[in-house]
């Protein structure tokens, strides 16, 4: 079993940095230009991974969570590219804008995440209510 989890974390992990890349090539930055593409796959693998873990996770076995939640989206989405743009904006002198980025990125994502898991939840009627209780 060990040996399938592990051909499906390598699996999606090629193909989560090669759209990488894709997003990456198509919107490049650099210095002090705001890292938008970086934004975007944070953004999307934060509502993607969501949807899968309330609508997929409960029925998956165990290689394909592994092969599409660290696999696939683990090598898509980037904290380090995060901090690494924040870094780059902050040297080249528009702080305020790595704040921004920063800011975006976490508050988006958590957004995102929680959007994801309301539209991946069956029967979804309603947006969850933030901090309520079940």
């Amino acid at each position: 079993m060990i040996g399938r989890t592990l051909a499906a974390v390598a699996l999606g992990g090629m193909l989560g940095t090669g759209a990488r890349l894709l997003v990456d090539l198509a919107l490049p930055h650099g210095g002090d230009a705001f890292p938008l593409g970086t934004l975007l796959v944070n953004l999307v693998g934060s509502f993607v991974l969501a949807v899968l873990v309330a609508r997929v996770w409960p029925h998956a076995s165990e290689w394909l969570r592994a092969g599409l939640g660290p696999g696939l989206l683990g090598s898509f989405t980037t904290f380090s590219a995060l901090a690494v743009s924040a870094v780059e904006l902050t040297t080249e002198g528009v702080g305020w804008l790595a704040v921004g980025y920063v800011a975006a990125s976490v508050v988006g994502g958590l957004v995102a995440a929680a959007l994801g898991l309301w539209l991946g939840a069956p029967n979804a009627t309603s947006p969850p209510a933030i901090g309520a209780e079940e």
